[in-house]
């Protein structure tokens, strides 16, 4: 396995519940101001709704490959989840196109907890048929988050086509695995299949989620940000909706489900 694991404790305690929200949203092209004020407008009467956010890949711009609209850390959208993360006692994920001191770009998932500390996974796999891999640099590495009790992975987009790169060891073991995308109107059919496919391999819960609308280079984006339990199972759809979306999640039935059928102890090393 290429990379090392990075274990972050984002947040301590125990909970054998964890209610898991998302949103699906119109991303506005390469304009953070306007995206930061959606959620903004958002959040006044959801925030507290769940105990943990996800927002879509490059939730700030849109995916958009080139330097246009990337911020330095902490720029502005990371900010935003800073406060977001400490106003309503909540941890928030998500990526941002970021650019390092050294001039680098990353497609970096973060991960801020309420005490406004951030951990972030840079996207491994770049979406060559884009030219993401000309303009951004690939990360070498995997974060696990524990929060609540709960072991939660982040990956982004693209990562969902590489199922070696995902797979639950006890290096990388988690109870829930998130995918923050853009993935476009044309490919949907395989989003709908391999996201239940990580489900059922690694036993956890998947949650894939993805933007709505149209983005400035044209492509359509059908939304369809989904999660499945461990046993490739729907547990909430959202369909083609723009808002916010949030289900609970149970440990004593994952892992009541793991220990009644064992395959992962027969996983190839």
């Amino acid at each position: 396995m290429v990379g090392q694991t990075h274990t972050w404790e984002a947040f301590p305690g125990q909970s054998e519940t964890l209610r898991l929200g998302w949103v699906q949203m119109d991303i506005a092209w390469e304009k953070p101001e306007e995206n930061i004020a959606y959620l903004e407008k958002l959040w006044q009467s959801l925030g507290s709704q769940a105990e943990v956010w996800v927002l879509p890949e490059m939730w700030s711009t849109g995916f958009s490959v080139s330097e246009r609209a990337a911020e330095d850390e902490p720029g502005p959208a990371l900010q935003a989840m800073r406060t977001w993360a400490q106003s309503y006692n909540t941890l928030f994920i998500g990526s941002l196109k970021v650019r390092t001191p050294t001039g680098h770009l990353y497609n970096r998932a973060y991960v801020v907890s309420p005490t406004g500390e951030w951990a972030y996974y840079d996207k491994r796999h770049l979406f060559r048929m884009a030219g993401e891999e000309k303009i951004f640099t690939a990360g070498a590495g995997r974060l696990i988050t524990h929060y609540k009790g709960w072991r939660i992975a982040v990956l982004v987009c693209y990562d969902l086509r590489f199922p070696v790169w995902s797979r639950r060891s006890e290096a990388y073991d988690y109870d829930l695995l998130i995918y923050v995308a853009n993935w476009p109107a044309v490919r949907a059919a395989h989003w709908e299949k391999l996201l239940p496919a990580r489900a059922i391999e690694n036993q956890a819960y998947v949650l894939g989620v993805n933007r709505v609308g149209t983005d400035g280079t044209g492509k359509a984006y059908l939304g369809g940000s989904v999660l499945y339990n461990a046993v490739g199972e729907v547990i909430l759809h959202s369909g083609g909706s723009e808002g916010a979306f949030w289900a609970t999640l149970s440990k004593e039935s994952l892992e009541a489900y793991r220990r009644a059928f064992p395959a992962w102890m027969d996983r190839d090393v």
